[in-house]
């Protein structure tokens, strides 16, 4: 049997502890996760590409390192089928925390059986303690002062009230 490999790609504007969890619990059924950090500028990201890469890098780290899978992280540009072609992939990892999100994702992955059969998505239903993050909501919490601690670890939040207070600043 070849290599068992992944993608799990979103914009992790931020990465919040519910991406995390569907990283972590990936990376346990995979020898490779290649991570997408999509570039997404559509959704008025809070960070720049390259924080997001590198936010996604450091919190995913110890998760490598505890599942014994090796975890890439790579920024990109157009479709999910491409970006798992090139990475070799033959799952396309996805985090459900909703029947909203069932349906989107449900209509996703027949589009992307549709571009490649060859590649299958694999639903990963969020832990009960993260049924409910989105990291639209922690942005917007945030924005409006509150207590984001619960959702996102120690450097996510200190980077995400850094460039919060920057934003309101400037």
């Amino acid at each position: 049997m070849g290599e068992r490999v992944g993608l799990y790609a979103g914009t992790f504007d931020p990465v919040t502890n519910g991406h995390l969890d569907v990283i972590g619990r990936a990376a346990r059924l995979l020898d490779r996760l290649v991570i997408g950090v999509a570039i997404n500028t559509g959704k008025g990201p809070l960070f720049t590409l390259e924080q997001r890469v590198e936010l996604v890098q450091a919190e995913a780290a110890p998760l490598a390192e505890r599942s014994g899978a090796r975890i890439e992280v790579v920024p990109f540009e157009g479709l999910v089928v491409d970006v798992a072609r090139k990475a070799g992939a033959g799952m396309i990892v996805r985090g459900l925390r909703s029947v909203t999100d069932f349906d989107y994702e449900y209509q996703m992955a027949g589009m992307n059986r549709r571009l490649d059969d060859g590649i299958e998505t694999v639903f990963l239903l969020a832990s009960e303690t993260n049924q409910f993050i989105a990291s639209r909501l922690v942005k917007e919490i945030a924005r409006l002062g509150g207590d984001i601690s619960s959702f996102v670890p120690p450097l996510v939040l200190e980077r995400t009230l850094a460039r919060i207070r920057e934003s309101q600043a400037g």
